[in-house]
């Protein structure tokens, strides 16, 4: 399997690529903050045009969609929905920011690993962590989870350098030799170097936070609204096409980010573990265990709340073995197939 001939870190000047992540962290929380607004300015909408109003002969009448946008745009209508969804949003971002190891491990079952606690394996995995970050060149030690899962997974997440963390399932940490978790960790530790860790979680928790509003929305419009009109028709139109677009757009945000990042790390770990083949043998038997264990994982996801959150962050998209899968996971989903992270680092498949 040990095709070092064909490798090419592609990492060799990963300052540039900390220049590109800081650039794709404002493209991505732009183009949310955008689509916040956009809702909000829809909501306006919709609230506008449901308003019943009297001109000076005490007559009622309804604006049009395009009088109740042109009123908002020029704030002649006061847009108070919008104002609200963008508030949403940089209130999402700094609670992101200020809480992401509770969001990161919500629904789950974790404990923090410290130095010289715990069992021989917790400890063992602490020791590992600490000599990738070493090997990374890291300035702080990022704080050790478990997460007690019987599927193997891992992530990082945070903010900074300063307040990372990573994660590994109790089964990837039993099933995993040591250099297969080292490669992991390596893994881990190079999405902290390469900073994208909080672009993952940021985009995520504003995504699921937008596909909320939008369906509230929507429901509000289905059973309450102001269909019985045309405009009321006509909007109720517009918000349905958004609700099928929008998370196809959040998901090609999402790919925008995380199938770079993901070849990025698998580079990263290899030119820390000088070898290939470690990340690989932990890349296949993860994937072959969530095949053959594929049942039991299902009903363990289902009984796990909020894994949506931590989809993007983990090291294995779950939805390529099937778990919770739909018509276009292939399509969107937001990791490399693992031939191709595995070609990318030189192995390739019989």
């Amino acid at each position: 399997m040990n095709n070092k001939k064909q490798y090419k870190a592609g990492v060799a000047d990963w300052r540039q690529q900390l220049r590109k992540n800081s650039r794709r962290t404002q493209v991505v929380i732009i183009s949310f903050v955008a689509l916040y607004v956009l809702l909000g300015l829809l909501i306006d909408i919709y609230l506008q045009t449901s308003t019943t109003r009297f001109d000076a002969g005490n007559n009622a009448f309804h604006l049009t969609i395009t009088q109740a946008f042109i009123g908002l745009v020029t704030l002649k209508l006061p847009p108070i929905a919008t104002m609200i969804t963008l508030a949403i949003a940089v209130i999402s971002l700094l609670v992101t920011f200020t809480l992401h190891d509770k969001i990161i491990f919500m629904g789950t079952d974790y404990q923090e690993i410290k130095p010289n606690s715990g069992n021989l394996q917790e400890q063992q995995l602490y020791n590992v962590v600490e000599e990738m970050k070493v090997a990374a060149g890291l300035r702080y030690m990022p704080r050790v989870f478990i997460i007690n899962a019987p599927y193997m997974n891992a992530f990082a997440s945070g903010y900074s350098e300063k307040s990372a963390l990573v994660a590994i399932t109790r089964g990837l940490l039993e099933k995993l030799e040591r250099s297969e978790l080292q490669a992991v960790m390596a893994h881990e530790l190079s999405h902290i170097r390469h900073l994208d860790i909080k672009l993952t979680l940021t985009a995520s928790v504003l995504a699921n936070l937008m596909l909320i509003i939008i369906d509230m929305l929507f429901w509000s419009m289905l059973f309450g609204g102001n269909r019985d009109r045309r405009e009321g028709n006509k909007l109720f139109i517009i918000i349905y096409i958004i609700r099928i677009v929008l998370p196809i757009i959040t998901m090609l945000l999402m790919m925008y980010l995380s199938r770079t990042r993901e070849y990025m790390a698998d580079a990263g770990a290899v030119e820390l573990m000088r070898d290939n083949e470690p990340l690989a043998k932990a890349l296949l038997k993860i994937e072959a265990d969530y095949k053959t264990n594929h049942d039991a994982y299902q009903k363990a996801f289902n009984q796990t709340a909020h894994e949506g959150v931590r989809q993007q962050a983990y090291l294995y998209d779950p939805t390529k073995a099937g778990l919770r899968s739909s018509s276009m996971t292939s399509l969107f989903s937001t990791h490399p197939a693992i031939k191709d992270r595995l070609k990318a680092i030189g192995i390739k498949l019989k």
